[in-house]
C-alpha cells in the first residue's frame, strides 16, 4: 500500500475518533447534536477512505455484490412458508427422539442402579 494510502486511512480514523470524542464533549449540548456529530465525522472519515486503493476496491466490491444480489431468485411466500412448517415439523421430530432417546438411557441407569425399586 502506498504511504499515501496509509496517511489517508490513517487521517480517516483520526476523524472517526475525533467524533466520538466530540460526542462526550459535546455531553451537555442536545442528543441530536451530539448525533450530528458522529455521522459528520463518519460521513468525513468515508470520503477520505474512499480517495484511497482499498477504498476504490471496497467501492467495486460493493457494487458487484449488489449486482449479484439483483440475480438472486427469491422464494414467493408460499415457498417461504412450506420450508418453515417443514423445519418446525422436523424440529419436533428430533425433540421427540432425543426424548425417547433420553427416557431410554434413564430408564437403563435407573435399572442398572436399581434406583426404580
Amino acid at each position: 500500500m502506498l504511504t499515501v494510502d496509509r496517511l489517508k486511512l490513517v487521517l480517516a480514523v483520526l476523524a472517526l475518533v475525533g467524533g466520538i470524542a466530540a460526542y462526550y464533549y459535546l455531553g451537555d449540548k442536545p442528543d441530536y447534536v451530539r448525533v450530528l456529530s458522529i455521522l459528520g465525522a463518519g460521513t468525513l472519515a468515508v470520503i477520505i477512505a474512499m480517495q484511497t486503493e482499498s477504498g476504490r476496491s471496497a467501492w467495486e466490491f460493493a457494487k458487484g455484490a449488489r449486482t449479484e444480489l439483483r440475480k438472486v431468485v427469491w422464494p414467493t411466500r408460499k415457498e417461504t412458508i412450506q420450508v418453515t412448517l417443514l423445519v418446525v415439523v422436523m424440529i419436533i421430530i428430533a425433540a421427540f427422539l432425543l426424548w425417547f432417546i433420553d427416557w431410554l438411557l434413564v430408564l437403563g441407569i435407573k435399572t442398572l442402579t436399581a434406583k426404580g425399586s
